[in-house]
């Protein structure tokens, strides 16, 4: 059996469980079984009355400064370990955004953390990881 390197998608919410999946993709990285590392952060939608007030153009900035933000210590960590990645920030449903960014770099795996969120919000909102695992087409790697 030949090991090709894969291209990995590491879904970062600024979670400590996504940072130690990140930290888990570095390690593969550095045993040379990964070509591509893609760092994905999904920004929650706004409320459509929002841009009628504020512009699209001003909420696109938003989500930009936002995610940027949430990928800032992840982006970081994989400069200091000479890691080349790809940034991409999505708006949406996690899930939803998630697959769709796999699907469309040509991902082999999605690496991700268990929990981003506690609490009253993870029962509303559901599971993320859970969310991916059903639409996925790739085998997913949860990292606790």
């Amino acid at each position: 059996m030949t090991c090709i390197p894969q291209k990995i998608l590491v879904p970062i919410d600024g979670s400590q469980n996504a940072a130690r999946a990140l930290t888990y993709a570095e390690r593969l990285v550095k045993c040379g079984l990964v070509s591509e590392v893609h760092l994905v952060n999904v920004q929650p939608p706004v409320d459509t009355a929002v841009t009628t007030f504020v512009g699209k153009k001003a909420v696109s900035g938003y989500h930009h400064d936002e995610g940027m933000k949430a990928l800032a210590a992840a982006r970081a960590s994989l400069d200091q370990a000479n890691v080349a990645h790809q940034i991409h920030i999505g708006v949406g449903q996690p899930p939803d955004v998630i697959t769709a960014f796999c699907v469309e770099f040509g991902c082999d795996v999605i690496i991700m953390g268990t929990r981003g969120r506690t609490g009253a919000a993870a029962a509303i909102l559901g599971s993320v990881a859970q969310g991916v695992i059903s639409r996925s087409k790739v085998p997913v790697t949860l990292v606790t």
